[in-house]
């Protein structure tokens, strides 16, 4: 069987450093039984290693190359299962309720074309899942951990902060991939939280508050969510939480937001 070679149209990018892929395993905190799902085996190289930490892996694999070689290199592996499928099609609550009613942790190198599709899908299946480890575009990691007035703040990382506690573990070279991409990544922890502030109506409130102000990040928080909000309850909101009236919606934290959905 021949050597696979990176398919540009599925944003495969292989991590060849194996330092690097053994300090994944370690920043990851596995423990032995654990069960991890990892999005892209490509080659089955943090697979072999997962495995090796006594976890139960599956793999998911969607290149017809890469999952023929990864079924013949695993087929020995009582604690290996190969899956050929797409994150994005992969119902991570019904295939893992059937096999266990522990939470389970997820690991990948994940496509940088299709991060925030992938983090969206996580989250929906947040109630299985623990931890999940990704590496990621530095850039987009960035965003993701933000705070309040930075410029890369907005209405993803929100989102993203109100279901997990992200935290960026480690930077990663480009250089440490093939083919060498043209950024550096990182590694990302999302630790899925266990209670949320609101009810699933509050929620939805947030989340249209939140891009509702974010999709005129120039004006005034009152004036961008004109219309929506009543003039008199933002300005009472402002007053009573002691926040300048002619604040901008990047400058409000996500408990800001939050607030303002109580109120």
């Amino acid at each position: 069987m021949r050597e696979p070679k990176p398919k540009k149209f599925l944003g495969q990018v292989f991590l060849i450093d194996k330092n690097i892929q053994r300090k994944l395993i370690v920043a990851s905190g596995l423990s032995p039984e654990e069960y991890v799902l990892e999005i892209g085996a490509g080659k089955g190289e943090l697979t072999e290693l997962i495995a090796k930490v006594g976890c139960k892996v599956f793999a998911l694999e969607i290149d017809e190359l890469l999952y023929e070689k990864l079924k013949e290199k695993f087929k020995e592996h009582k604690n290996v299962v190969i899956i050929k499928k797409n994150i994005l099609d992969f119902n991570i609550k019904r295939y893992f309720d059937k096999i266990t009613d522990d939470k389970i942790k997820v690991m990948g190198n994940i496509p940088y074309y299709i991060t925030t599709p992938i983090i969206l899908h996580l989250i929906k299946y947040r109630d299985k899942i623990k931890d999940a480890f990704l590496t990621v575009q530095k850039e987009f990691a960035l965003r993701v951990v933000s705070d309040a007035g930075s410029k890369s703040y907005g209405a993803f990382s929100c989102y993203v902060q109100y279901y997990t506690d992200p935290e960026i573990l480690f930077f990663i070279k480009k250089q440490s991939f093939y083919p060498t991409p043209e950024v550096d990544s990182c590694f990302l922890r999302l630790s899925f939280k266990e209670k949320y502030s609101l009810t699933k109506d509050e929620e939805k409130k947030l989340f249209k508050l939140i891009r509702t102000a974010f999709n005129q990040r120039r004006k005034t928080l009152r004036n961008s969510l004109k219309g929506l909000v009543p003039l008199l309850k933002i300005n009472k909101f402002l007053k009573d939480f002691h926040i300048p009236s002619d604040i901008r919606p990047e400058k409000l934290s996500l408990r800001d937001f939050i607030n303002l959905v109580k109120y």
